[in-house]
């Protein structure tokens, strides 16, 4: 354990989000998701998106620089349904200064996310607990 981190963010994790450059994604999946299809696979067994998503914001900035830095999949068949994870997950990122997720079709989500830097297969058992989230800068001290 390291001092002013949060536990949920394990070592595994930590390296991914410090190793990420700018515009790099990682990707926050349910318990259900077919996370062997990306390169990196991280396994937070146990804990709920949106607190996973909570530590890794503690950490993370998020893109500015583009239109739509966080998205989430659409239920199929109801693409303007909020599921309650996702209305959870909406609200920590505004919490941390974003604006909420866009979303993506599911087939446009799993292409998204099989080119993302990793993803984090967290235990969330309630469908649709999936973010894209794309890495921003930190900006010099003044």
């Amino acid at each position: 354990m390291l001092l002013g981190l949060d536990p949920v963010l394990c070592p595994d994790l930590l390296h991914a989000l410090a190793a990420m450059g700018h515009g790099d994604r990682i990707v926050l999946v349910d318990a259900n998701y077919p996370a062997t299809r990306g390169r990196r696979l991280i396994h937070l067994p146990g804990i709920a998106a949106p607190r996973a998503l909570q530590a890794v914001l503690s950490v993370l900035p998020i893109d500015t620089f583009i239109t739509e830095p966080c998205a989430v999949m659409q239920v199929v068949g109801e693409p303007g349904a909020l599921p309650a994870v996702v209305v959870e997950m909406n609200a920590a990122l505004v919490k941390h200064g974003a604006k909420p997720a866009a979303s993506l079709e599911r087939h446009a989500f799993y292409a998204a996310a099989e080119t993302a830097y990793a993803i984090v297969q967290t235990g969330e058992r309630r469908f649709y607990g999936n973010i894209l989230l794309t890495k921003g800068v930190v900006a010099p001290e003044a």
